[in-house]
């Protein structure tokens, strides 16, 4: 890992930033550019919105004992994988009124203007950093972050870039340094449209049946070997496939909702 180097925010960007790194020759923040940011938005939160409405949810999985995993952590790591972006991160709305801060990771570049708009917009915690700029101070600011400020990052371990369904060690990492534990969540859907992404992202159609699932939290011991951490991500990436696997066989059972 390379130790990141501060540099000054974008224009713009939100006070809540946890890590900056601009690199240099970026673009700037133009009035014409943050209009056409906020027009995507409108957009994108109208998109988000309908296909959440439009979804029935049938079934969630495990909700009493993640309620009760933040309740008591206050903090966790939440973990899906990056096809099920649109979905996870509904499921994590649910946990907010047991006091579910949910955090989102957003470039500190002008191009994370939009996310972080769109982020603010779903009630979740901006997070400024990158998953390329590691090191020391990104991992302080992470420890604050869960620690103090109580926010749970959501993190897709096999983003931004895949390969798709391999588990990356960030969350481990993270859930290593601040005690806090990983959250495992998985969505499935009656019909869905799978697009030719890298991830496979998964749509779930208007008026289809959705199931949220949440899988037992999972405590990471404070320190392990190489070979313990690469044990560790195997063993995480095979939870949530069950978690995935489990979810597509609610859907065939009555609704519990």
């Amino acid at each position: 890992m390379t130790p990141a180097e501060d540099d000054d925010p974008a224009p713009g960007a939100s006070q809540n930033t946890l890590y900056r790194k601009i690199a240099k020759g970026q673009r700037r923040l133009t009035p014409a550019r943050r209009l056409m940011y906020r027009v995507a938005v409108a957009l994108g939160w109208w998109l988000v919105r309908f296909f959440w409405a439009t979804c029935r949810v049938q079934r969630v999985i495990g909700v009493e004992t993640a309620r009760t995993t933040v309740q008591a952590s206050k903090s966790v790591i939440p973990v899906f994988w990056h096809q099920h972006i649109l979905f996870g991160m509904r499921a994590l709305l649910d946990l907010q009124p047991v006091g579910l801060k949910i955090g989102v990771l957003v470039s500190p570049s002008v191009d994370g203007e939009a996310p972080a708009m769109l982020v603010e917009k779903v009630g979740g915690h901006v997070i400024r950093g990158s998953s390329t700029y590691t090191g020391a101070r990104a991992m302080r600011d992470f420890y604050e972050t869960i620690v103090k400020q109580q926010v749970s990052p959501a993190i897709t371990p096999d983003g931004p870039r895949g390969p798709a369904h391999g588990f990356k060690p960030g969350a481990i990492v993270l859930a290593q340094i601040t005690g806090k534990p990983i959250l495992p969540v998985s969505v499935a859907a009656s019909r869905s449209y799978t697009f030719r992404t890298w991830d496979a992202f998964e749509l779930p159609l208007p008026f289809s049946r959705v199931v949220l699932a949440y899988g037992e939290p999972v405590k990471v011991p404070r320190t392990s070997s190489a070979e313990g951490l690469e044990t560790l991500q195997a063993e995480m990436a095979q939870r949530l496939q069950d978690l995935r696997e489990q979810a597509r066989r609610a859907l065939s059972e009555p609704s519990s909702r």
